[in-house]
C-alpha cells in the first residue's frame, strides 16, 4: 500500500452533512458524481445502486468522500453507540481545539464533553458524536 486515498461517509442528509463537513470544518467540495448503473452496482455488489458521491479535501490533502444512497436507501440504525463494530471517527487537528469548540458548539454541534487533555499530555481531544447526518 502507497497511501490512504480517501475516507467513505455513508450520510443521510446531504444539506445537514455538507454544511458540517464544508461549511463548520472547511473541507472544499473536489469532485461531485451521480453515480448508478452495472458498474458501480458490480463494484458495490448491491443491485440497482443510484448514489451522489462527493469528494471533500481538507486542507492537507486528505480526502473524504460522502455517499449519499437514492437506492437503496441507506439502512437506519438509530441507537448506533461508539463501540459498535465499524468505521467510529475522523480525527481533524485543529488551530485552537478551544475556539472550534466555541465556534461549533455556537452552530449547534453537540460534543460528549468539553476539550479533555488526554491521559499521556500529548493531545487535547474534543469527541463530536451523533448520528444527524
Amino acid at each position: 500500500m502507497k497511501a490512504v486515498r480517501h475516507t467513505g461517509i455513508v450520510i443521510r442528509n446531504m444539506d445537514k452533512s455538507l454544511h458540517f463537513y464544508r461549511d463548520l470544518l472547511g473541507f472544499k467540495i473536489v469532485k461531485k458524481m451521480e453515480e448508478a448503473g452495472s458498474y458501480i452496482s458490480t463494484v458495490c455488489g448491491i443491485s440497482g445502486i443510484q448514489v451522489t458521491t462527493i469528494k471533500m479535501t481538507a486542507d492537507d490533502s486528505n480526502l473524504i468522500e460522502l455517499l449519499f444512497f437514492h437506492n437503496p436507501a441507506p439502512r437506519m440504525h438509530e441507537n448506533n453507540e461508539l463501540n459498535d463494530a465499524g468505521y467510529s471517527h475522523i480525527a481533524c487537528t485543529v488551530e485552537n481545539i478551544d475556539a472550534e469548540y466555541a465556534r461549533l458548539t455556537g452552530a449547534g454541534i453537540h460534543f460528549n464533553s468539553t476539550p479533555q487533555i488526554s491521559p499521556d499530555g500529548y493531545a487535547k481531544v474534543a469527541f463530536y458524536y451523533e448520528s444527524m447526518f
